[in-house]
Formats: structure tokens, C-alpha cells, sequence
């Protein structure tokens, strides 16, 4: 997978700096089975290269293809494929499902998407700082976004891009997700490729050097410091998950305290029942709350049975992403 496959905004100012030409098609809507939710985006090239989706590959040749005609012309475009068009049936959406996409050539004017507009999307994603564009579609005109708007905050909290009540389409760009793991140990080794595969960007803190090396966790971030100290530089947000594998006070403690008193919405903890009552007795020493220790959930992971590493890696994703998704 490239690794730039959820950069979409960026590789599209990339290739409008460039002068390569770019447009942005985003999902407006969808109905029954399409594969791609709201918000969605593929970035297209002048010369037809694409980054991102907008189908999962039901209509992206012919979205492609618009994308060219509206980068001549200057004119965004809403397309609907659905079954019962000839059109989405030659693409390979007959699956039950209907997708609105929108088609926005990047440019310097209306009805373009004004390129300082894409500049500040890009801007505030490098920060981690949530935004999103409103865009309305019968005058092309566009707004940047915040979770301080009223009627916009419910859908920053539920990561809901797509059409508002007032027609308008609302695309989202919250911070990505991300994954801090504290302890290069085994179930970390399984942990962190499966959490990038599910959309998050894994981070491993363990200042041993012997257990957090490429030659174990090749390809991934890697830091070096006490967890306290590394949790402070990454920043913790919504975004984030935090799991602590050590079995090591001197180095899980640290980073639970400074997890439950940032707003990470996961912090899981290895360890069995009675190593956590332990736990929760330092804690409860080191002047954390009642409140703040319910937080956490252990032993970490859903109760799968899970007996080797990659069986308790993926009970721990899964649990992390039932908080995501708000199961019960």
C-alpha cells in the first residue's frame, strides 16, 4: 500500500504546484452497498495519474475521466452512479449501491477549488488541527471549517462528512488517526502492522534500544525515549490510542498517567487481572481518580481467547476500534 494513500489533499497541491494539474473528486453520498463513505477522496492528475479512491475501483475510470473534462473546462461536476444507470452498470457498480461524487478541478477562481483554500486544508492537516471545507454546490463558493461552528461540531465528533441539512457538502479532514504503543515487545510486532493497516499511524516508544530496532520493527517509527517524555512530544488528542505492553512500571506507569490526563479516546494495558489491581493501587497513590482509572481497559483486548501474540494484537485493535466506533 503507497504510503501516502490517506494524503490525498497533498499530493493534489503537490501536483498542482507542479504544474501537473490536479482536481479533487470527494463522495458526496451514498446509498445501499457502496463501498466508500462520505468524505472520500481520489486526486487525478492532468496526466491521469490517481491517488486515493472514491469506489474501492467501481468508478474511478469513469470519474478519471470527467476529472480530465473538468480540468479543461474549469467546471466542477456532480455525478451520480447507481444501478439503474446504463453508465454505473459499464463501470462495475450493480452491486445495489448508488455513490454521488463531486468533481472539483483545483484553479486560482470560482467555480474552481481555489487553490488557497486547498493550501489552508493542507496546512491544518500537517498541524493536526481538525478543519473542513464547505462547499456550496449551486454557487460553488466555499468556506474553511471548524469544530467551533455550532452546527458543525456534532459531525467533527462523529467524523461525518457529506451533505448538510442545508444541501451544502461538508467534507472533513479530522486529524488522522494514531496509535502509541508503548513496549517493543512481540504483540507490538503484530499490533502495529495491523493498526496501519486498519488507518492509524502506529508510533513504538521503548528507550531499549534492543527491543525497539528496525532489524524487529522494520519500517516503522521508533523513539527512543522514556514513554512520559515521548507521549509529551507526540502530542495525545481524540485521535489517539495509547496501549502499554511492558509489564515494566517503571516504564507503563509514566505513560498511563500522562495518557489519562490527555483526552486519548483508548488506553489499553497488558497485563492480568491481578497485575492490574496492582496497578491501579499505584496509581490510585500517584493521585489518579476513580473516574480517570475507568478508563482504562484491562487486561487489554476483547475477550477472544486469544492465546499467541498476533491473536491478542488483533483483540486489542478490535477493542480499540469498538471505542472508535462507540460499541457497546
Amino acid at each position: 500500500m503507497d504510503a501516502r494513500y490517506d494524503q490525498i489533499p497533498e499530493v493534489a497541491l503537490e501536483w498542482h504546484d507542479a504544474g501537473r494539474g490536479a482536481v479533487l473528486a470527494t463522495v458526496v453520498q451514498t446509498w445501499g452497498s457502496a463501498p466508500r463513505q462520505a468524505g472520500s477522496q481520489l486526486a487525478i492528475s492532468g496526466a491521469g495519474e490517481i491517488m486515493g479512491s472514491v469506489s474501492g475501483g467501481c468508478v474511478e475510470a469513469a470519474v478519471i475521466v470527467e476529472a480530465l473534462d473538468a480540468l479543461a473546462d474549469g467546471q466542477p461536476r456532480l455525478l451520480s452512479f447507481g444501478v439503474a444507470d446504463e453508465t454505473a452498470f459499464e463501470v462495475g457498480l450493480a452491486c445495489g449501491g448508488t455513490i454521488e461524487v463531486l468533481v472539483e478541478p483545483v484553479g486560482d477562481e470560482l467555480p474552481c477549488l481555489p487553490i488557497e483554500v486547498l493550501r489552508k486544508i493542507v496546512v491544518a492537516r500537517s498541524a493536526r488541527n481538525p478543519v473542513g471545507c464547505v462547499t456550496d454546490l449551486t454557487t460553488w463558493t466555499r468556506h474553511i471549517a471548524t469544530p467551533e461552528e455550532p452546527d458543525l461540531a456534532d459531525r467533527f465528533r462523529r467524523d461525518q462528512s457529506g451533505r448538510d441539512d442545508a444541501g451544502r457538502l461538508v467534507t472533513l479532514h479530522n486529524p488522522p488517526l494514531q496509535l502509541v504503543v508503548v513496549g517493543g515487545v512481540h504483540i507490538a510486532q503484530a499490533l502495529l502492522p495491523m493498526a496501519r493497516l486498519a488507518g492509524y499511524a502506529p508510533v513504538l516508544v521503548d528507550p531499549r534500544d534492543a527491543f525497539a530496532s528496525d532489524l524487529r520493527f522494520p519500517g516503522e517509527t521508533l523513539i527512543h525515549e522514556w514513554p512520559d517524555e515521548a507521549l509529551g512530544a507526540i502530542g495525545l488528542d481524540a485521535r489517539t490510542a495509547v496501549v502499554t505492553l511492558t509489564h515494566d512500571a517503571k516504564l507503563d506507569d509514566p505513560a498511563i498517567i500522562a495518557a489519562l490526563h490527555s483526552d486519548v479516546f483508548y488506553l489499553g494495558c497488558l497485563g492480568s487481572t491481578r497485575t492490574h489491581a496492582k496497578r491501579l493501587e499505584r496509581l490510585r497513590a500517584a493521585g489518579l481518580s476513580e473516574a480517570q482509572l475507568a478508563r482504562i481497559h484491562a487486561p487489554v483486548g476483547l475477550n477472544i481467547g486469544a492465546r499467541n501474540p498476533a491473536e491478542i494484537a488483533l483483540a486489542t485493535l478490535a477493542q480499540i476500534t469498538g471505542a472508535l466506533r462507540g460499541a457497546k
